[in-house]
């Protein structure tokens, strides 16, 4: 019986973790912050995506810096509350949970980034190692291929591996995996156009940013 009421409560505390998890992550920063400074909406502009890197084709390089701060602190909010107020296992749910809340806000009828900031202020606070190798891989392929959306991809491959080989923590290794996973799936578009050699580097516009359905973004897409 006491077992039964024990499995009950963590079985509750993963539940409310993933639903506070979600809330904090489906803030949209982007588009909050944009509209502050009265600049309409955000989706109406470039890519018309809610991340760090359409609000930077405002020309507020302010606004774009607390965009990505805001973007990546949510999920590393979400995982160090809970893991501080209830436990390891529940910031795991919170943190991955975020990033599910900024990739399908519900406030913005499910369509919101692609999730790589969040995805990285998570796996930091998850375990730092972990968010530092990815930071770093990000950063090296950025300088070595200057294409934005590669280095994301090669970063999100790079943080569970960390994890599993060098911090010897597979908890955070399978989050990386699955947020690897999904983070993988929202840049198809990317991986489309990085197959056919027409993806934009970093810097350049987008000569049809307008058009495109897709409303792709880069790492600072949060």
């Amino acid at each position: 019986m006491e077992l039964d009421a024990t499995y009950k409560a963590m079985l509750m505390s993963l539940q409310v973790a993933t639903v506070c998890g979600y809330l904090l992550g489906s803030i949209p920063f982007g588009l909050v912050l944009t509209r502050m400074a009265g600049l309409g909406d955000i989706r109406k502009i470039g890519s018309g995506n809610i991340g760090a890197t359409n609000v930077l084709r405002t020309g507020r390089k302010g606004l774009a810096f607390l965009t990505l701060i805001g973007d990546a602190g949510k999920g590393a909010f979400a995982v160090l509350i809970f893991t501080h107020l209830v436990g390891v296992e529940q910031g795991i749910f919170a943190g991955g949970a975020a990033v599910i809340g900024h990739m399908f806000p519900v406030w913005l009828r499910f369509k919101g980034g692609k999730g790589v900031a969040t995805t990285l202020g998570t796996l930091a606070a998850v375990n730092w190692i972990m968010g530092l190798c990815a930071a770093l891989t990000w950063l090296v392929m950025a300088l070595i291929f200057r294409i934005s959306s590669l280095s994301a991809l090669i970063a999100m491959i790079a943080a569970p591996l960390a994890a599993f080989f060098i911090a010897n923590d597979p908890g955070a290794g399978w989050l990386g995996v699955f947020l690897a996973v999904i983070v993988w799936l929202a840049h198809h578009a990317n991986i489309r156009r990085l197959l056919h050699g027409e993806e934009p580097k970093i810097g350049q516009k987008k000569k049809d940013a307008q058009a495109d359905g897709d409303k792709d973004e880069d790492i600072q897409a949060s």
